[in-house]
């Protein structure tokens, strides 16, 4: 029998913080701690050092952070200050008192001009505020943890919560009767609940388990490729919504923020480490929709 671990999940109102929630059922032997932003704001650092006073953890697991990408390019400083500066306090209380950290980055991390999947090896170089916030939290956390810490980076996240992009585009599609969806931008699309199931396997692993394991990073999506086109193509495939939808490209429908046009991860690393089975993301996708359904 595993010893109880207490598990604090950080960002608890959030996709990947409420998928989290609804598996704690399936690891009775960890106890879920989940605070949301009026326990725990990252936004003040007052906050972040009250909370953590003569609370014991074994391991923070941080899904909170500021991923407005547009509303990051004028809200610089609070961008900065939940992915960055609030990461390296979490770090830095994670190091004093031994807890274990994961930390949920970013694929935008990257310029997304490469032509073959992100290794975590590969040299970043953010394009926007948001990017850059998470890359200093990343090298934040690497620098006051050298050890005992895991960065998963991810992108294109949806679930059955809060809002997001699958939620979003079924609403427009039973508003309208076409829409226009950029095709120049291409990654895979994670399913929220999957990416909750790997960190829980990461948790798990034996790896995890060492004492002053190395800090080290990880790439986790879905299987398989398809532009934000394909994605919208096949919500509405899949849900018999009857919208028409039309490509375009990303300098017909300009932001505040350069998103990259090219943002597939190499996910090798993180299955071989903790031997995953990483789902396609048409099927998750039909998980989730399947859910919603249900939901309603």
């Amino acid at each position: 029998m595993t010893n109880i671990k207490t598990l604090l999940v950080i960002g608890s109102t959030g996709q990947l913080g409420q998928s989290i929630k609804s598996i704690a059922i399936d690891y009775p032997n960890y106890d879920f701690i989940f605070s949301n932003r009026l326990q725990l704001d990252l936004g003040n650092e007052k906050s972040i050092t009250d909370f953590f006073q003569n609370k014991p953890y074994d391991v923070i697991i941080n899904c909170a952070a500021h991923t407005a990408v547009d509303k990051a390019e004028s809200e610089a400083e609070l961008a900065n200050q939940i992915n960055h500066l609030a990461v390296q306090q979490l770090a830095n209380i994670a190091e004093q008192h031994s807890i274990k950290l994961i930390h949920i980055s970013t694929d935008y991390v990257f310029n997304g001009k490469q032509h073959r999947p992100y290794l975590e090896t590969d040299e970043v170089e953010p394009q926007g505020v948001y990017g850059k916030t998470k890359l200093s939290g990343e090298q934040a956390i690497q620098k006051s943890q050298k050890t005992n810490a895991i960065i998963i980076r991810t992108g294109w996240v949806y679930s059955e919560y809060g809002n997001n992009f699958v939620k979003t585009m079924l609403k427009l599609g039973s508003e309208r009767e076409s829409l226009n969806v950029i095709f120049d931008q291409v990654g895979t699309p994670t399913y929220a609940g999957d990416l909750a199931k790997a960190i829980m396997a990461v948790v798990q692993s034996d790896n995890f388990s060492q004492t002053d394991f190395k800090t080290q990073i990880h790439h986790f999506s879905n299987e398989g490729v398809c532009s934000w086109y394909d994605f919208t193509k096949t919500i509405f495939e899949l849900t018999n919504t009857q919208c028409q939808v039309s490509p375009i490209e990303t300098k017909n429908y300009p932001t505040p923020a350069t998103r990259p046009h090219y943002s597939v991860l190499n996910k090798a690393k993180i299955k071989q480490t903790y031997n995953l089975t990483i789902p396609y993301w048409k099927d998750s996708l039909q998980q989730c929709l399947t859910t919603l359904k249900e939901d309603e």
